[in-house]
């Protein structure tokens, strides 16, 4: 599933750490945003989230690795059709077309967890980048490489 961009996060595309600019001020390094009532990040939980974060950004390389060797293959074989019938010909596409998928997604996600990786650096890590306000731990702890909150995700969702 690709995510798409809402005209607030156009910005946050160029910038991984973009959030709006009164908002910078918000989060230091090791002070991340909570919503209000919610418990801060402790510094066990930032290295949680930080070693989930490289663990999927390791599986993500490796499966994008064995993505394109597997379309490689299908591509060298895709050239010599000699002998198929149409079914064989379709089957072929069908294959091909869905690696192309699964390898798009997988780097799709591979950004986005890097994003969430530079965003953690810079303290802005569980900051909305549409409208800047907290996401919420929990959802940040469920969802590690959440950009937006669950209002203004809500709000791209039926714009769509």
């Amino acid at each position: 599933m690709v995510a798409k961009k809402t005209p607030g996060t156009a910005t946050a595309a160029k910038d991984p750490t973009a959030v709006p600019k009164a908002r910078l001020a918000a989060a230091e390094p090791g002070e991340l945003a909570v919503r209000p009532g919610e418990d801060p990040w402790t510094p066990e939980e930032v290295a949680e989230a930080r070693v989930e974060l490289q663990s999927e950004l390791m599986r993500l390389r490796t499966e994008l690795d064995s993505s394109g060797r597997a379309l490689a293959g299908l591509m060298r074989d895709s050239g010599d059709g000699a002998g198929d019938d149409q079914a064989d010909t379709g089957t072929k596409n069908i294959t091909r077309e869905h690696e192309l998928a699964l390898a798009a997604n997988a780097r799709e996600m591979l950004e986005q967890t890097e994003r969430a990786l530079d965003r953690l650096d810079a303290g802005t890590y569980g900051l909305c980048e549409n409208c800047g306000d907290p996401i919420g731990k929990a959802r940040m702890q469920a969802f590690p490489r959440a950009t937006l909150c669950v209002e203004c995700k809500q709000k791209q969702e039926r714009r769509f």
